[in-house]
């Protein structure tokens, strides 16, 4: 008997930004958009990867399971972004992103992750993705008004997500928000009171 293949979904673990810099960031990238004439409709929004993986539906649970337990010990944390950046990506092209200036905090809980899945660290670098996969004439189209300029901001970190999408898909959709457990507040009422 043949055996059926089985249908990869595409995992992102994600931290999600406050709502005034995913405000901010979609401001840049509509200016993108209108500046290399694409669709502004065709982007994310804004949010820095933590994790991507692929894998069949049927280990959804086990993933879940996996990170509530990594997120009962995680404390909550700030996000700081300075300004603009740009990088060559490995196939040649650039892409443009807001930098986390303080980025510690977030290679730790990639770290933690990839530790749960037990799997070896790898080189990461957290950031906010303005535009990826630009040519050449691309980047230097953009450059002056994007290179170096000052994007400060902060937002509080206390949750991530994890967004899945069918092959074949390009939106991602949401599974499940992850509280991190240090910040939850506790299950004792909030007054004692003498009987």
């Amino acid at each position: 008997m043949e055996q059926e293949q089985e249908v990869l979904h595409d995992y992102m673990l994600v931290v999600h930004p406050d709502a005034q810099t995913v405000q901010d960031v979609s401001m840049y990238k509509h200016l993108i958009a209108e500046e290399l004439g694409s669709a502004p409709g065709s982007f994310t929004q804004a949010h820095i990867a933590l994790f991507r993986s692929e894998f069949p539906e049927r280990y959804e649970q086990v993933f879940v399971t996996m990170l509530e337990g990594l997120v009962a010990n995680q404390s909550a944390f700030t996000v700081y972004t300075s300004r603009i950046d740009h990088a060559r990506q490995s196939n040649g092209r650039h892409m443009f992103y807001v930098n986390v200036a303080n980025p510690k905090p977030l290679e730790d809980l990639h770290k933690k992750v990839l530790t749960a899945f037990e799997l070896e660290p790898a080189s990461y670098r957290p950031h906010i993705a303005l535009a990826r996969s630009l040519q050449p004439h691309q980047f230097t189209q953009l450059s002056p008004y994007l290179s170096g300029k000052v994007f400060v901001r902060s937002f509080h970190c206390h949750s991530f997500s994890l967004m899945k999408r069918a092959a074949g898909s390009d939106r991602y959709e949401l599974v499940r928000e992850f509280t991190f457990g240090k910040e939850v507040p506790s299950s004792n009422p909030l007054f004692h009171r003498a009987a």
